[in-house]
């Protein structure tokens, strides 16, 4: 009879086969009412999986990332019932958890409306109050076809026939509807209704745009109120602070269909690019990469030895000229590696750093473009370290600082980092990986900063670190990568001579901060509101004049602040200075200079800030003291937040 090992080491004996909510219900009724599921020996199962032998167990709750993500897969089931009963003609597809929520694929060709939402989320309510158990059936694979096509669920039909003859089917049912599904999920439709539907979409079943469109519709669901409260209020920030609202307002940049995914930049926007590449260049200066610049377009030939054109084919553009095919590059790793073999290299050349804003291209498919977060065209701040094996660990340890300076400078104090390891489809044999996975958390460690394992998720030809900043409303994104790689060196023939003559290897650490640029503006205009510091904002002071009389000072202020090389506009338009003043506030430009009779006379300006602060009147030259001093700091100024 089993005995139940829990997580503190303290065991339960039975003299009976139990099931998960039978041990959560001997432990307490409070836990078995917060009871989803368990981990059974390392593997997710419903409430209710019989225990028969010993075995070690994690009851999960709503408190646990697993039990999170049991609710909002089992609020997409609840969901799909809802639709189904309320519009008997459709059908689902598939229904996945996501970061913060869910969504639903549905076939339905009159389509839904936003006024739908409502109506799908009160009967979706209703089946949470019938608290209807939620059971897992296994099933036959030729049964359950018949079931779902006699259903009229052909989309479910094809998926079961893609799956192996051999295996059985999970399904789940709940109120006398059922799904597919592999589960585990909720013991009753009861345990939820911490939920929103959010927004509607379109997606081609199996993202095959020759397939059928489909409607997805999205929801969240947390454990309780206070945390759907929550996320709802950092959604709202979030659509105040969307890039592209943002970029429309401030006169950044647009896009337009004849050039989808990719970019035209407006002079404010491209002054904050610039400044943003300015300021990386300097960076790699100071820590010893020499800048290179390779071609876009490349013979083909290069990405099918380096391996590329085999994983990334679907997603490069490919172009012929003299019976030649070409391919416009996705990325700058290749190219950087016949720059290094110009020439033979001996032991002592290494490390050798090389950095290049690489312009790339990728085709991404046009329903995944989204902004500057996601586009076909885009600048990498990208680099490649060649070094020796005895060097890894030292240029990585150095890398992880250069990042951390940057990251700060930009006012990202907050970094999440993950070690990805091997995955399943590898190259290289596992004395090789131990190897290099060692090395990499040796250098995270020398850092001194906490870091957990991303089991499997490494790339196919070596292991990486992840850096991920947190924003100012609580959102994560990923940006900056270290990549182990001792496999590129050897498909394009980089070597160099050892100490004894030899002809050895290299190995290539690939490595970015940003990412891309384009992503990486992307995200500091939603961190900072569109409000930059000083140091990136387009323009960081604007001279208004009062009346047509202070003209001939403003023009004068405005002069000798650009000669010390700050970012300078004025407005002299014949409007009240109150108009001014607002319309540049909402610009978000970080001072204003109000010029009027008693300035010009006393040779001043008067200083307040976009948050509406009044800083006084300021000899000329204790301002530009002042703003020279504001942009020196970088990241060590408080990250503003107005609207």
């Amino acid at each position: 009879m089993p005995a139940i090992t829990l997580p503190d080491g303290s065991q339960r004996q039975f003299d009976q086969p139990v099931t998960v909510m039978d041990v959560a219900t001997d432990i307490g009724p409070g836990l078995a009412k917060a009871t989803l599921a368990g981990e059974v020996d390392g593997e997710l199962r419903d409430a209710s999986h019989l225990i028969e032998s010993d075995a070690e167990l994690r009851i999960i709750t709503g408190r646990d990332p697993e039990g999170l993500e049991i609710i909002r897969h089992s609020t997409a089931h609840v969901m799909a019932q809802a639709v189904e009963r309320l519009y008997p003609e459709s059908q689902c597809t598939i229904g996945p958890v996501i970061e913060d929520g869910f969504f639903y694929d549905f076939s339905y060709p009159p389509g839904f409306t936003p006024e739908d939402l409502d109506r799908i989320a009160a009967e979706m309510r209703r089946i949470v109050k019938d608290a209807a158990p939620v059971e897992r059936e296994i099933w036959h694979r030729g049964e359950a076809i018949q079931y779902f096509e006699q259903e009229k669920e052909t989309y479910k039909a094809e998926i079961i026939r893609d799956l192996p003859e051999d295996e059985d089917i999970s399904l789940y049912r709940q109120g006398g509807w059922v799904d597919l599904c592999r589960g585990p999920h909720v013991p009753d439709t009861g345990r939820l209704g911490e939920f929103k539907l959010t927004k509607l979409a379109g997606a081609y079943w199996r993202g095959d745009s020759n397939n059928e469109m489909l409607q997805r519709i999205y929801g969240t669901a947390w454990a309780n109120k206070k945390d759907l409260k929550a996320y709802l209020t950092r959604l709202e920030e979030a659509e105040k602070r969307d890039h592209r609202r943002l970029a429309k307002q401030l006169d950044l940049f647009h896009f337009q269909e004849e050039a989808p995914g990719m970019v035209f930049w407006h002079d404010h926007g491209w002054r904050i690019y610039t400044e943003v590449k300015n300021y990386i260049r300097s960076q790699l200066r100071r820590h010893g990469y020499q800048e290179v610049n390779t071609p876009e377009v490349v013979d083909i030939k290069l990405w099918q030895k380096s391996g590329h054109a085999d994983k990334f084919g679907n997603e490069m553009f490919i172009t012929e000229s003299e019976n030649r095919t070409y391919a416009v590059k996705p990325m700058n790793c290749p190219c950087h590696v016949q720059i290094y073999n110009q020439g033979l290299h001996s032991y002592r050349d290494l490390p050798m750093r090389m950095s290049e804003f690489g312009s790339c291209h990728r085709n991404e498919p046009s329903g995944a473009l989204h902004g500057l977060m996601r586009v076909r065209a885009f600048t990498q701040d990208d680099a490649h370290i060649f070094c020796r094996p005895d060097q890894v660990q030292a240029e990585s340890s150095e890398f992880i600082k250069l990042l951390y300076k940057i990251y700060a400078d930009f006012g990202f104090n907050e970094v999440l980092v993950k070690l990805s390891t091997r995955p399943e489809n590898r190259i290289g044999d596992d004395e090789q990986w131990d190897e290099a996975e060692s090395i990499l958390a040796a250098a995270l460690d020398e850092a001194g900063i906490g870091w957990e394992e991303n089991p499997g998720e490494g790339a196919f030809y070596g292991p990486k670190i992840e850096f991920s900043l947190k924003d100012t409303i609580g959102r994560v994104w990923q940006c900056g990568t270290l990549q182990f790689d001792a496999f590129m060196p050897v498909r394009l023939d980089a070597t160099y001579i050892d100490e004894d003559s030899s002809r050895q290897t290299p190995v290539m650490l690939h490595r970015a901060i940003l990412g891309s640029l384009e992503r990486f503006i992307g995200i500091l205009i939603e961190n900072y509101g569109g409000a930059f510091p000083a140091w990136l904002a387009p323009v960081q002071a604007v001279v208004l004049n009062i009346s047509e009389k202070q003209d001939e000072y403003c023009k004068k202020v405005t002069e000798a602040l650009e000669n010390q090389g700050f970012r300078i506009e004025s407005d002299l338009r014949n409007e009240k200075i109150g108009f001014k003043i607002r319309q540049h506030t909402i610009a978000k430009v970080p001072y204003l200079l109000v010029i009027g009779d008693r300035e010009v006379e006393n040779e001043t300006v008067a200083v307040r800030t976009r948050s509406g602060e009044d800083l006084g009147s300021m000899q000329l030259a204790e301002f530009a003291q002042h703003l020279a001093e504001d942009v020196g700091r970088r990241g060590r100024t408080e990250i503003q937040q107005e609207d």
